[in-house]
Order: structure tokens, then sequence, then C-alpha cells
């Protein structure tokens, strides 16, 4: 997709339109710029600029985000900050290796290692043994980044929350791609003929925490198997828009409280259900709704054309 095809950029295009508000493009799509008459304003990738440049910097680092939430009493996933370990000026690196294995002996279910700082689910990996964690560390550090290490919990559900002011714009649930078993054919097999999205879900590397045997494994009929561990909507999970009820209302409150303790005022924030319980997973300034756009992509403008409002007939943070 060309940067110019964006949701996103169609959105600001169609609101500044109806309102009088002039758009150009910079940087290839990356950067807009909008004036109405004397005022002018900035937006840079999927930010548009609403919040105060802390809030955008605790928001994109997972590690400072899991403290202050921590701090302020909202319930989230932990996430350890290990610098890189090129960084020796910066951090000895082999009291770090013993920290992580540490923490791998800690946790029997396994670690999530992922970039401190980073979205979309890339380079996000699930280590069970020393060999994977020493081979996402590296790649990881390839890259020339941080590292956030999070225990491994058993997702039962994820919600997204889009915020802006504390009023929820747009709340939807992840559900990952799954097959159901119908006692004749094993888990390969039922994954690879499955429809196009979760075929590239296996692809991806959804089986990565599995041994041959299970791929061959048949599945008994009427039993369903998740073929992703992850809950990102470029992995094949498919967004299911929340109207009402218990668990929305329950997400809406924690994002809100979540927002509050690093002050951002527009965001998207991941909530997870693990062992009966939600917790926010993380929170993403800049607010990426592209794959959610492809089924309700009125509902994207909506919530864009809100924020948008808010810039031209509000005074910013400042």
């Amino acid at each position: 997709m060309a940067h110019d095809d964006r949701l996103f950029l169609k959105a600001i295009r169609q609101h500044c339109e109806r309102n009088g508000i002039a758009v150009e493009l910079l940087a290839e799509g990356w950067l807009v710029m909008m004036r109405q008459g004397r005022q002018q304003h900035l937006a840079f990738g999927y930010d548009l600029g609403i919040n105060s440049a802390v809030a955008h910097r605790i928001a994109n680092d997972k590690s400072a985000t899991a403290e202050m939430l921590a701090l302020a009493g909202v319930p989230a996933i932990p996430h350890r900050l290990f610098l890189n370990p090129k960084s020796k000026e910066h951090v000895p690196s082999p009291e770090s290796w013993d920290t992580m294995l540490r923490l791998l002996d800690q946790n029997p279910a396994g670690l999530v290692v992922k970039p401190n700082e980073g979205t979309a689910g890339r380079s996000v990996f699930r280590v069970l043994s020393r060999p994977q964690l020493e081979a996402a560390v590296a790649e990881i550090s390839s890259l020339g980044m941080a590292i956030a290490i999070a225990p491994y919990v058993e997702i039962e559900e994820e919600v997204r929350v889009i915020l802006l002011d504390d009023a929820p714009l747009v709340v939807y649930a992840k559900r990952r791609p799954s097959v159901v078993g119908d006692g004749k054919h094993s888990l390969l097999e039922l994954a690879t003929a499955a429809v196009p999205e979760q075929r590239s879900a296996l692809l991806a590397g959804s089986f990565e925490d599995l041994d041959r045997t299970e791929f061959d494994a048949i599945v008994p009929a009427g039993e369903q198997r998740l073929l992703n561990w992850r809950h990102n909507l470029d992995a094949g999970a498919r967004p299911v828009l929340l109207d009402h009820g218990e668990t929305r209302e329950i997400c809406v409150r924690t994002a809100v409280d979540a927002a509050r303790a690093i002050n951002i005022h527009f965001a998207s924030i991941d909530l997870v259900r693990t062992g009966g319980d939600w917790k926010v997973l993380e929170i993403n300034s800049g607010v990426m709704m592209e794959e959610l756009g492809k089924l309700y992509p009125d509902v994207v403008c909506a919530a864009y054309g809100a924020a948008l409002d808010r810039i031209f007939n509000t005074e910013l943070p400042r």
C-alpha cells in the first residue's frame, strides 16, 4: 500500500475538505500540514499531534508505560527494560543476560521478548528455552533497539479502545484465526486449507512454539484450535466492534484510567483478559486503524474526524 493510499490520509482529506481546511502532504505522505486561517497543525505518521511530547514518549516505551501504570494502580502486564547489549557503556551485558535467564526460570510458561518501542507485533517472540531467548535477543539487538521482556500469559480475550479525552471513539475485540477439527485431518492440514487470512497467519510463524507432533496430530471433531498466539490484526486476527456490554464497560474504564496515568489525550489502548482479569497490555500514541478500516471505513473516518474537530476547535495541550 502506497503511503498516500492510507485510510488515515483519506480520512484527513475528507474531513478537511468538508471544513475548509487546507491540506499539504510532505515526506511522501508521512508528514501532513493542515491550515485553517492563521492556525497551522502538523501530523506525522499516524500521530495527529494531540498529545504532549512526554505522553507520546511514555506511550511509545513499553517498560515506561508499565511502570507508570503500576505506580497509578492500573492493572497491566509488566514489561522489564533491557538496553541493547551492544551498548556496553550503558549496561554490562553479562549482568543483563543473567537477569534474563532468571526471568526465564521464574516463568515456566515462557516469556514474550519484543522491542521496547514499536507496534504491529513486529519482532515479537514467545520464548520457552535459552536458545530461543538468545535468538530473540540477537534479532532485536541487531535492529539497534532496546528490549522489553514480559511474562507470557494465556490471553482469553483482547480488546482495543480508541480514546479521545476519556471518550471511547471505537471499541473492538480482536478474534484470533482458528480452525475446527473434523476428526480426519491434522492441525497443519486444517490450517493450510483455511481461508487466506488464516493461511497467512500460519506462514507468519503462528506455530513457532509447537513441535512437529502437534502439527501432525488429528484434531478431534468439533474441537477448536487457535492458529496464532498473537492478536495482531495483520497476523490474521479479525476485529469485532463492541457497541455495548460488560466487557466494553470494563475495558473503557480501565483504558481511561491508563490514559490518565500517563496524561495522554488521543490513543489506542490494548487490554487483555488473563486469568479472568482485564489488564493493560500497551498504549499507542499513534492511532493506526488501517486493518479495522477495511471492514468499517465509516467508523474509522468518524474517529479521526472527531480528533480533527478537537484540534481545530479547541486549544491543544502544551
